[in-house]
């Protein structure tokens, strides 16, 4: 697993884990579960009782003011819709393992995996080799028994897309035949490395 993975799947775990400790603090409280189940909180516990407020009086000086409640939703509205979008990246995560033989087989034993990672690199490195290509970047997304792949190549000054149409086909072809997939749909971006200015003296 790489390092940005553990580090989303920690930070989301432990956002999780202060949401539902709240949240049950507030229901405990909103319930009057301590009174009820004869238990005594320690000293200073929030939320204790049914008449305890979430919000301390002297907090809601603006409420009172027009733009407060618009503000207030707004703001929540926007950290949710930030919320989602990260858990719906982190769900579009690419496999960890790619199929590559016949996942129409009937027994499981007869399928074979490769490690997404490992079958980028085998790309990047027959990419990086045609001439003009300073470096690339290859990713495997999708479904592992059909994926897609996108590719990211920096060109070298003077090289155009023309010139590396031809090794960019067989390349992709290559990856396709040796994965024994149908299809492989690609995305390829393209740029151009930065050079400096040439000085003339």
């Amino acid at each position: 697993m790489r390092d940005h993975t553990k580090t989303n799947r920690t930070v989301l775990a432990l956002l999780g884990l202060v949401l539902l400790g709240g949240g049950l603090l507030v229901f405990a409280g909103g319930t009057d579960i301590y009174r009820r189940w004869n238990l005594t909180p320690p000293a200073g516990w929030p939320l204790t009782a049914s008449r305890d407020v979430l919000v301390p009086s002297d907090q809601t000086r603006w409420t009172d003011m027009g733009w407060w409640w618009p503000a207030a939703i707004a703001a929540l509205a926007l950290l949710l819709l930030l919320a989602l979008a990260w858990l719906c990246a982190q769900c579009r995560r690419p496999p960890r393992r790619l199929t590559v033989a016949d996942s129409s087989a009937d027994s499981s034993e007869e399928a074979v995996t490769v490690s997404n990672h490992a079958l980028s690199d085998a790309v990047t490195a027959d990419l990086t080799v045609l001439p003009g290509v300073r470096s690339g970047k290859v990713r495997f997304y999708g479904p592992s028994t059909h994926p897609r792949t996108r590719i990211r190549l920096e060109l070298g000054t003077g090289t155009g897309p023309e010139q590396i149409v031809a090794g960019l086909h067989g390349a992709v072809e290559r990856a396709r035949r040796s994965a024994g997939w149908d299809s492989l749909p690609t995305h390829v971006a393209l740029s151009v490395a930065r050079h400096r200015p040439h000085r003339v003296e």
